[in-house]
């Protein structure tokens, strides 16, 4: 295992901080500095995981404020706002259906209702005991065929 410097330290755990992988931070610091680090002595300074319990105050400090700063520049990022994918999903769907192209205009759609939260995936609200009924669940259906007589159907009701 490298002696690390602080350089290199901080380097690390600001990297893993911004989401990087463990192997793409070992990569990384290959380039960056020409030392051969692994996978685990990179995940060592990460305080999220449990082999980083002894990591010194300072290193935990600089990941925290890091990743904080990373959440908050995120929300700066045009393509991180659902409203700009949104509208790029539509001057594409345009151009799709324009091009006669009707499945990456449907595959287009799809990623837009996923954009859209529930309006594509089939979740059931649970029901408050008091305020609403219960949700369908499933429904039954029965095919009759018209050739054949019913014999329910000729039954009196009641």
């Amino acid at each position: 295992m490298a002696a690390l410097n602080s350089e290199v330290k901080a380097y690390i755990v600001q990297a893993l901080a911004c989401f990087d992988t463990p192997s793409q931070v070992a990569e990384a610091v290959k380039k960056e500095f020409g030392i051969e680090v692994s996978r685990q002595q990179v995940e060592s300074h990460d305080p999220t995981k449990r082999c980083a319990k002894s990591l010194a105050k300072r290193w935990v400090v600089l990941f925290e404020d890091t990743r904080k700063r990373f959440r908050e520049e995120t929300a700066e990022i045009p393509i991180a706002n659902r409203a700009y994918r949104l509208r790029a999903m539509g001057r594409f769907i345009e151009r799709a259906e324009g091009m006669k192209n009707i499945p990456l205009a449907m595959q287009i759609l799809e990623q837009a209702a996923k954009e859209c939260g529930d309006m594509y995936v089939n979740r059931q609200k649970k029901a408050d005991a008091e305020d609403e009924p219960a949700p369908v669940t499933s429904v039954q259906v029965q095919v009759v065929d018209a050739r054949k007589p019913n014999a329910d159907a000729e039954r009196p009701a009641g």
